[in-house]
């Protein structure tokens, strides 16, 4: 049996322009690993098998995938385990189908090419590529273009999705970006984004353009120096730089609904 950690992700800038000929919206994104983590193990079997999760999709395609591309039988069997919230903001899913494809990947007599995996990865979904790399990465494109960053990572991170909190589908929240023209300056945003990272300012990244949240000032207010949604929500975070000003955030916000004191993962 082999396994592995699924982490998931924070997005800590998104910024989105238009739509282009696939449909696809163009969009930058700093994207940074925390330590909430999935565990996803494999073992061989007579025939694909996924226990865990009922709603899993993700690992099972992962493994037909690899299977298919490899040209062998998917003989395994799956073991889910979750702690990420399903449809927050945070890639679990993602970061199940990526670590799946690295452990079926492991298996294969002939291993498949990290340059395939990467292509197999972005087919399941723009998230998925990211957790095949290490470390921080800006994304951009449709999201699966992805480039290394060096950024801070001696801060804490406070996690907090409200009770009720309901992400929508992912169609309607780009309709109504769509419906008010949230693509016009995104070439000043974009640009912004990217002077934040070159000066490793994290503060001064822009801010979510697909969601936001009361929440977010909330956490500023408590001490946080950046304070945002990640993805299309809802969970929300704020980033510390002390320890103990983010424990009193998160003892004062988790009556709420659920809340985390989190570090960044690699």
């Amino acid at each position: 049996m082999s396994e592995a950690r699924a982490y998931a992700k924070l997005n800590l800038a998104l910024v989105v322009g238009p739509a282009g000929r696939s449909g696809k919206h163009e969009l930058t994104t700093v994207l940074q690993r925390i330590d909430l983590a999935d565990r996803i193990r494999l073992e061989p079997a007579p025939a694909l098998r996924v226990d865990g999760f009922s709603a899993d999709t993700l690992v099972t395609a992962a493994l037909e995938l690899v299977a298919r591309e490899a040209g062998v039988e998917p003989r395994w069997a799956a073991q889910i385990e979750k702690e990420i919230p399903v449809a927050a903001g945070l890639g679990g899913g993602s970061s199940d189908a990526a670590a799946a494809l690295l452990l079926a990947n492991g298996t294969l007599d002939r291993p498949l090419p990290p340059e395939r995996l990467h292509e197999l990865a972005a087919s399941l979904g723009a998230d998925v590529p990211f957790f095949l790399s290490e470390g921080p990465q800006l994304g951009e494109g449709d999201g699966t273009v992805l480039t290394p960053l060096q950024l801070p990572q001696a801060f804490a991170v406070v996690l907090v999705l409200e009770d009720g909190a309901a992400k929508p589908s992912t169609a309607s929240v780009y309709a109504e970006f769509d419906r008010r023209h949230g693509a016009d300056g995104y070439a000043e945003r974009r640009a912004r984004l990217l002077e934040a990272l070159a000066a490793g300012d994290l503060a001064a990244l822009p801010g979510n353009d697909l969601a936001s949240s009361p929440l977010a000032a909330e956490l500023r207010e408590r001490g946080a120096f950046r304070a945002d949604v990640s993805g299309a929500g809802p969970a929300v975070y704020g980033l510390f730089d002390d320890p103990a000003a983010a424990a009193v955030a998160e003892a004062e916000l988790r009556p709420r609904g659920r809340a985390w004191i989190l570090r960044p993962a690699w």
